[in-house]
């Protein structure tokens, strides 16, 4: 597995080329121009995701956000993997026990970095757009198919994407 960027984990690899390096630059590229573009619209859809983790680097930050300590943080806020990774524990309602009764999230400032990066920079999308920047015959619309269209981010990015890939892509040649 190698590490992108220090957080973008992809399996199955042992190492990135450099031609690699420069396409996966250029859709992190893409995708960082979709979260600049479109900020949170604060629907709370994304603070219903099963998984929302916290890294090991956050733990503190988090914890004092949320106005506890970290015995109490550790022990009663998140929950850690077989694999070492940290969870945030969620209440029946599925939602993250930091989103407010008005979308809000009330840890805005120190919110883990998952929650900033969803779902713009996140592998998932990023690794669509580099399959349809290296392939020209990847429709990324079929690419992004998982995406709801009822959430106000994933309408926005499916009305942009296919002109942000085509320029990608003309940007790539073109080197």
């Amino acid at each position: 597995m190698v590490l992108y960027r220090g957080k973008y984990e992809l399996d199955g690899l042992a190492a990135i080329s450099p031609e690699m390096e420069k396409d996966r630059d250029l859709a992190y590229d893409i995708c960082q121009s979709l979260r600049d573009e479109l900020p949170c619209e604060m629907c709370g859809r994304c603070c219903h995701q099963p998984n929302i983790i916290v890294r090991p680097e956050e733990v503190d930050r988090v914890a004092t956000a949320a106005g506890v300590d970290l015995y109490t943080f550790m022990t009663q806020y998140v929950y850690q993997t077989g694999d070492g990774r940290i969870l945030f524990n969620k209440p029946k309602d599925g939602a993250c026990r930091f989103l407010g009764k008005d979308n809000r999230c009330t840890i805005w400032k120190d919110r883990p970095q998952i929650c900033d990066d969803f779902p713009y920079m996140v592998s998932m999308l990023m690794s669509r757009v580099y399959l349809a920047l290296t392939n020209p015959e990847a429709d990324i619309m079929k690419l992004i198919d998982y995406m709801d269209d009822t959430w106000p981010c994933t309408r926005d990015i499916k009305a942009r994407i296919a002109g942000l890939v085509e320029e990608g892509r003309n940007k790539r040649n073109s080197c």
